[in-house]
């Protein structure tokens, strides 16, 4: 089966919230079905510091990415969630 790789941005409620923090309270959120497979700090200003996760998922879920956006909106700290990019992996 294959997979998609999801590109998201995730901004914290404020600046105040770090990065690494944030990961891995994300990274204990997910679903065993979602894979992060690398992410980076992106600086934006001020100190706010910003997520950018690639996530692997299986190709067949349904509702595309609203499931994952709405996981990681659910999880505390998360203020905002951008889907940057969809690829299909084979």
């Amino acid at each position: 089966m294959s997979q998609v790789a999801i590109l998201v941005r995730v901004l914290p409620e404020d600046a105040e919230i770090k990065a690494e923090e944030l990961y891995r309270s994300i990274a204990s959120a997910l679903p065993d079905k979602y894979k992060i497979a690398r992410y980076e700090v992106e600086p934006i200003a001020f100190g706010l510091e910003a997520l950018l996760l690639l996530v692997l998922a299986p190709e067949n879920i349904e509702g595309g990415t609203e499931e994952l956006e709405q996981t990681l909106m659910s999880v505390k700290g998360v203020g905002q969630v951008d889907v940057l990019r969809v690829s299909r992996m084979s």
